[in-house]
């Protein structure tokens, strides 16, 4: 008994090491650092470092562009993922009341809608970084600004049909954990994208 009481103290302090070890991460690299000084001027800085953190080998050191189109890309797959979620609910769910039935069939819709504005915007970003004129980009950058702002009003339009306390139970928890989730990484998206529109545009004479 004695020795199963050794183990667990010592695994527990095994983690905690851990942890503490990956939380301080004194020698951070230069993307990782960049993420972290662009993450501060988002609405939710810590989901934005650690959606980001996992792709710092792709985006350039101070480069905007990569930031924005990184994000932008990571909200768009997360926006499928939680649109093919949802949509597998009314399937496996037996015995859903009609109110739920409605609201989750209301967030299939403009959970679409919502992948269809970001995809849009991946490639109006990329389509923006190799504008050489200045009226050219601002066009571009404003398509991406305003899609990716009502790809976000869609996500929140979702949460919305789950927002009466009548509402409860397990599908309305499943549906908004992800779909708050969806709804902060667009946000920081949208603050990223916004980042790079304003930097790049004192660049052009």
């Amino acid at each position: 008994m004695e020795l199963n009481k050794n183990t667990i103290f010592l695994v527990l302090l095994l983690s905690i090491t851990i942890l503490q070890s990956s939380s301080a991460t004194p020698n951070r690299s230069e993307p990782d650092r960049f993420i972290v000084s662009s993450c501060q001027t988002t609405q939710y800085p810590l989901v934005c470092v650690h959606t980001l953190s996992a792709y710092a080998t792709k985006i350039r050191h101070n480069n905007d562009q990569d930031l924005a189109q990184t994000a932008l890309t990571i909200s768009l797959a997360r926006a499928k993922s939680v649109s093919i979620f949802v949509a597998k609910l009314t399937k496996v769910t037996p015995g859903l009341k009609r109110r739920e039935y409605l609201a989750i069939k209301d967030c299939i819709e403009v959970l679409g809608n919502s992948v269809d504005r970001l995809a849009q915007s991946v490639k109006e970003l990329g389509r923006a970084g190799h504008a050489v004129a200045s009226e050219d980009f601002m066009w571009k950058m404003s398509n991406v600004q305003t899609w990716v702002s009502a790809a976000l009003t869609d996500e929140t339009t979702c949460l919305d049909g789950f927002s009466e306390r009548a509402m409860g139970g397990k599908v309305k928890r499943l549906i908004r954990f992800r779909v708050v989730h969806v709804a902060q990484v667009t946000s920081n998206a949208l603050a990223l994208v916004n980042q790079f529109a304003e930097k790049r545009s004192v660049t052009f004479p």
